[in-house]
């Protein structure tokens, strides 16, 4: 059973979390083939820091490590050696460290690229090559033979070194399957392969493609599957989702979804939907997840947005009289039954209940209570509209002071 669930406890319905019990029917469920084991490899120091304009220090990488630790991240995909001497400075003292996770680098289809990884003392290695025509013929011109080869002596190479070696087929959603596969069968047969990676370079799967990709690959493939998702359609967590459902079990995603373009699928809202709306607990510490978030948007020099789930500084805000009643009424005793998700759980701060154009008499007993003004129970409709004009007026919510003034002179009859 899963950590976070007591045996009182349903899959949809917990003290952190009330779903649709739907999600659980076996009408729905009955196709689901899930590993038994779900594992995230963070690519943020890596994926992440191609999105252009965003650059971490050998510092910065050294924290990021720290935290993605904390909140229990199973690997952690440090860089490419090759890339600067910073780069590998830092991934060789995030190995040092020991933090827990393994540590993972990234590689060309070199066989230099692999002796690099080896000799940082990494864990593993993903080693990239071009698999779609298009690619390989007009972005690398190259001849399809020589990713071919290419892929085979790095791969090799990498078993010599004792390194676990995924393989990583660049735009692999856009190849020709059958070329895809036989290239990935030959490439285990005569070099070596752990894992395979499905990678949708381009963010180009739907969900339903994203399934189908999946079975197809298992159907001839018999490592262990990652999956490597982008956003550039917003379909980056829901192909995630659906390759894990059809047997994947290890998900390439970075911290506030940056990477390359669009950026990749993010572990915050990928986790928490395998968590608890499909019964998947991968296991990490998710009252961690704020602290991680809010560290990579402030090293990235990127900006969280307010509404971004579990995470956006106005996730659990409200404004709205009917939902302020709402939270006045139940939140105490029963947090999940306004908000999905407790924001305890994922390590958000309380929920703030804001003051502006939609707001009504609980908002006002709210602030009241917390500033210790008394507002008499037949004054407090008179507040409503004044505060309503004000905030629509300045195109915002209204400070405390500013409450406070609007009471007062509500009060005093002006």
């Amino acid at each position: 059973m899963s950590k976070n669930l007591k045996k009182t406890d349903t899959p949809w319905k917990t003290d952190d979390w009330f779903v649709s019990p739907w999600n659980y029917v076996e009408e729905v469920t009955k196709d689901f083939k899930p590993p038994k084991t779900v594992k995230f490899h963070d690519v943020t120091l890596r994926d992440g820091e191609q999105q252009a304009g965003i650059i971490f220090t050998k510092d910065d990488k050294i924290r990021i490590a720290e935290k993605l630790a904390e909140a229990g991240v199973h690997r952690i995909e440090a860089g490419m050696p090759v890339v600067s001497p910073m780069d590998e400075a830092a991934i060789r003292e995030i190995i040092k460290r020991n933090l827990g996770p393994e540590i993972f680098c990234f590689s060309r289809c070199m066989v230099d690229d692999v002796k690099r990884a080896g000799d940082c003392g990494a864990h593993g290695v993903v080693i990239e090559i071009p698999a779609s025509k298009e690619l390989v013929e007009q972005a690398y011109k190259w001849p399809m033979e020589k990713a071919i080869d290419l892929s085979i002596k790095a791969t090799a190479a990498a078993k010599e070194y004792g390194l676990y070696t995924v393989f990583f087929t660049i735009d692999g959603t856009r190849a020709e399957l059958e070329f895809l596969l036989t290239l990935v069968e030959k490439v285990a047969n005569e070099g070596h392969m752990d894992a395979f990676t499905l990678v949708d370079t381009f963010g180009v799967l739907s969900p339903h493609g994203a399934r189908y990709f999946t079975q197809k690959v298992m159907e001839r493939v018999k490592t262990p599957i990652e999956i490597h998702f982008h956003s550039d359609f917003g379909m980056g967590i829901a192909n995630t989702v659906m390759a894990v459902l059809e047997g994947a079990s290890v998900i390439h995603s970075t911290i506030g979804g940056i990477g390359e373009r669009c950026g990749n699928a993010p572990m915050e809202e990928t986790a928490l939907a395998l968590l608890t709306l499909y019964g998947i607990d991968t296991g990490l510490n998710f009252n961690k997840l704020n602290e991680l978030s809010s560290l990579v948007a402030e090293l990235s020099g990127t900006t969280i947005p307010r509404n971004r789930p579990f995470v956006g500084d106005g996730a659990y805000s409200i404004e709205s009289g009917i939902v302020t009643n709402w939270y006045r009424n139940a939140y105490k005793e029963n947090p999940t039954t306004v908000f999905p998700v407790r924001p305890s759980f994922v390590g958000h701060e309380i929920p703030k209940i804001v003051m502006g154009k939609k707001s009504g008499v609980d908002n006002i007993l709210i602030w009241a209570e917390k500033m210790g003004i008394n507002i008499p129970e037949e004054r407090r409709m008179d507040l409503i509209p004044v505060i309503k004009k004000t905030s629509h007026d300045l195109k915002r919510n209204l400070t405390e002071a500013e409450f406070r003034e609007i009471v007062e002179k509500v009060l005093a009859g002006k």
